[in-house]
């Protein structure tokens, strides 16, 4: 529904509005093995005086997370065999034009129903945010649902059939208070950022706002439709001192939602970036400023050809080669509501990264701590040495 701003989003975070990144709240063991060590296996090395020069085998070891071990290899420019070449081609004049006709017909058709929904009603606004999320009765009931099945609908049509959903419980540790106290409802959903995908599954699951760009909300379509999910926008040029940021409105609309069963709960990605898959990179403390439970998701996406992760890939390549596998696998991990200690509430980073080692202890994903910054130094000496070759 809104792959495309979320796109947008995530590739303006690698190259940013003058080439850097702003870091903002989200939006972001061994296999095998439980975690038996609270500090991450990976460590961050400084970049080397001559990147170039490393080879491929340094490269994959110092940056992990973003490694593409799939069949079609480093940035999806590896050589691949004849039958996969044809397969390709067999998958673009056919499967390609039918999805893309299809998901754009499902996006037009929840625009209509957003736009209905919201006829003579004026947005919900505060600092510049404006939303339909607020919106009570019948418009609300509608855009959520039909929202809802349309993100479905549009992840059927990109060949995610089915959906491997689990549901764990996990017994009365710390982190967790007295049952009495667990009737409360979490105020963000916090999930492992692994492709834009995620946000569709997420949307079609339990329709929660994020964090997006402000010229989303300007976009022909999705615009509207990011409005109605409530998105809370990135204002870079706002400088105001009555301007409350990111973190704040998205710490107030968390806390919202958790004393408001109507109100949608915030999603958030505190990795602040895409990994493959296998890895979980350090949180930032955005969605835990708000001293309530969150609900933690951890997304998989099993492959055998194509992984749909977007970690060393260009977008373009990445939604080509996600339209022309036949079958996509998505594999998801509910966990129970974490209730903060008052510990965790006075310290949003004891609490972020207690969150993070409960996330990689259930999902199997090691810890590492490297983040964006080294995202960028791998991605530079890719493109280095693809030109080099």
């Amino acid at each position: 529904m809104v792959m495309v701003s979320a796109m947008a989003s995530e590739l303006n975070s690698l190259t940013g509005a003058n080439g850097t990144r702003e870091d903002t709240v989200s939006v972001s063991p061994e296999r095998g093995a439980t975690l038996k060590d609270e500090q991450p296996l990976l460590k961050s090395d400084p970049p080397a005086a001559s990147p170039t020069a490393e080879s491929i085998e340094e490269l994959e070891r110092k940056y992990a997370p973003y490694v593409r071990r799939d069949a079609y290899g480093t940035m999806g420019r590896g050589e691949i065999p004849a039958t996969e070449k044809v397969m390709l081609g067999i998958a673009a004049v056919t499967l390609v034009p039918i999805r893309l006709v299809l998901g754009m017909l499902i996006l037009v058709i929840y625009y209509l129903i957003c736009r209905i929904c919201t006829m003579f009603s004026a947005p919900h606004e505060e600092d510049g945010q404006e939303d339909y999320a607020h919106m009570g009765g019948w418009r609300r009931e509608v855009v959520v649902r039909c929202g809802r099945f349309c993100s479905r609908a549009m992840l059927f049509t990109f060949g995610f059939y089915w959906i491997k959903e689990t549901h764990r419980s996990i017994g009365n540790e710390d982190g967790c208070r007295d049952q009495a106290d667990e009737s409360e409802r979490p105020g963000a959903v916090v999930s492992n950022h692994i492709s834009y995908v995620d946000i569709l599954y997420h949307m079609s699951s339990s329709f929660p706002s994020f964090v997006a760009k402000r010229s989303v909300a300007k976009l022909p379509l999705v615009g509207l439709i990011s409005k109605c999910l409530g998105c809370v926008y990135v204002q870079r040029e706002s400088k105001s001192s009555d301007f409350k940021g990111v973190s704040g409105v998205v710490t107030e609309r968390i806390q919202e939602a958790h004393e408001n069963k109507l109100c949608p709960m915030m999603l958030l990605f505190p990795e602040g970036t895409t990994t493959n898959g296998d890895y979980l990179l350090p949180f930032k403390s955005g969605a835990f400023l708000a001293k309530v439970p969150v609900l933690p998701v951890i997304l998989r996406y099993p492959y055998c050809r194509f992984s749909p992760a977007w970690d060393s890939i260009s977008g373009v390549r990445h939604v080509f080669l996600l339209l022309c596998q036949f079958v996509n696998h998505i594999e998801v991990i509910w966990l129970p509501v974490y209730y903060p200690s008052e510990q965790e509430k006075e310290d949003p980073k004891l609490y972020a990264n207690n969150v993070r080692k409960l996330m990689a202890t259930e999902g199997n994903l090691t810890l590492s701590d490297i983040g964006l910054a080294e995202k960028r130094i791998y991605h530079a000496v890719l493109n280095g040495l693809c030109v080099q070759s």
